[in-house]
């Protein structure tokens, strides 16, 4: 069969920083475990637009809440040719039925034991309306992705390798997809996989890699004949304490920690369930990334209920004593399918079911201890002021001492990222 497999993207203007922010990974997985015999096209709509002119025998769609609706119209149009069309992603999975509306079936969960499995209906005439598989997928069964289609972009790559989030934070619906239980890849696999891959710099689409630091330290081990850099999430409470992991990690190329900070409110870091995030040891946690040579983005959430209009002055403030490298602002959004959305929906707080406004830039609930003014106003101000020239200029070339073409491409990459926060986000429905 020659099957389409489709990332929609709303946003016609396709900004330059919906394109260089994340590499997509999730279709190049799908292809990975589609039998070779099958032609395969990834199109993803930040980069390429579709022509809906030519003819595929299967059309794959995977999204999020944010592209959902943008999905749907892309399946109608496939639909009224007579070409069948497949939903997956964490949207689809979380919300089957919805999906299910504008879909010949529904992939729900980790695709490894349901994909193949749904080819063989489809082609035997025997395709069922849902695909869900009966247990979470064994480590040694996700394959490598497939990076010889679909790469939009020669800088960078993306590369999973473990599935799983034992910590389930109210907001996110990670663990619901991808299941509780930590699976972390075969270390060899990884690395034949990172030796595939052409770009030099190697983003981790895993939850953390500090969910078990043994693992990731003979992965770590691993990693350093590859010689490339990498960025990947990790948690503060390990980072904050094991100098060992930090060294290895250093060692094997990582040159950037996202940190889910979240919160400086314990109290809102308790609500949310991450229990590994301690307010008190986050300075520690950025210093040691930092002591080790590499950089931390620190990610933020507001509009959380113990969040009150001081929380903005006091974020900043905080981020400029921790001497933050980087940082990314969102407005708490209740996803579909979370514990979230769930308890904020009882309370009848949920003022918008349009899934096209659930970007983090947009307010889709009433926050408890502030306006919805409030609330766009100081994430705005804060964004703008941390990502000023001034301050961006001060990170970039006096605060790290990294050497002048890497200062003037951090300094470039700020300028890009205020351009981002002061054009396209946080602005009103």
């Amino acid at each position: 069969m020659r099957i389409l497999l489709v990332m929609p993207h709303p946003n016609p203007k396709r900004s330059l920083f919906s394109k260089i922010s994340y590499p997509c990974l999730t279709l190049q997985q799908i292809a990975g475990i589609t039998p070779r015999g099958h032609d395969v096209k990834i199109i993803d709509e930040r980069y390429e637009k579709i022509n809906f002119g030519e003819h595929y025998d299967l059309v794959g769609i995977s999204c999020l809440t944010y592209n959902s609706l943008r999905g749907y119209e892309i399946s109608n149009i496939f639909r009224k040719k007579g070409i069948p069309v497949i939903f997956g992603g964490y949207h689809a999975s979380l919300l089957p039925e919805e999906a299910k509306q504008h879909a010949d079936s529904v992939a729900i969960g980790e695709a490894e034991l349901t994909w193949p499995q749904l080819l063989k209906d489809l082609e035997n005439g025997k395709l069922k309306p849902f695909y869900k598989g009966n247990r979470v997928v064994k480590a040694e069964e996700i394959p490598s992705a497939r990076h010889d289609i679909g790469v939009y972009t020669p800088f960078s790559e993306a590369i999973q390798a473990s599935r799983g989030c034992p910590t389930g934070c109210e907001f996110c619906a990670m663990n619901i997809v991808e299941g509780k239980i930590f699976r972390g890849r075969p270390v060899e696999n990884i690395i034949d996989e990172m030796k595939v891959i052409k770009a030099k710099r190697i983003f981790f689409a895993d939850a953390s890699l500090t969910i078990n630091p043994k693992y990731s330290k003979q992965l770590f081990k691993g990693m350093k004949e590859v010689n490339k850099k990498f960025d990947c999430f990790g948690n503060i409470n390990v980072l904050s304490r094991d100098d060992e992991f930090l060294k290895l990690s250093s060692e094997a190329g990582v040159v950037k920690w996202y940190l889910g900070i979240e919160s400086i409110s314990q109290e809102n870091i308790n609500q949310a369930g991450k229990g590994t995030n301690k307010v008190e040891n986050y300075g520690k946690a950025i210093k040691k990334i930092q002591d080790h040579g590499m950089q931390v983005t620190g990610f933020f959430i507001f509009g959380l209920d113990h969040d009150t209009p001081d929380i903005f002055d006091k974020t900043l403030q905080a981020m400029y004593d921790w001497n933050l490298d980087e940082a990314s602002f969102s407005i708490i959004t209740p996803y579909p399918g979370t514990r979230l959305f769930d308890r904020v929906e009882k309370e009848g707080r949920i003022t918008c079911y349009d899934w096209s406004q659930y970007e983090e830039g947009k307010v889709n609930l009433k926050p408890k201890n502030m306006s919805e003014e409030e609330l766009l106003e100081g994430i705005h101000r804060i964004a703008l002021d941390f990502y000023s020239v001034k301050n961006s200029f001060r990170r970039s070339f006096y605060t790290n001492k990294f050497n002048p073409v890497s200062s003037l491409a951090n300094f470039a990459i700020n300028m890009g990222i205020r351009s981002f926060y002061k054009n396209e986000k946080f602005n009103k429905q």
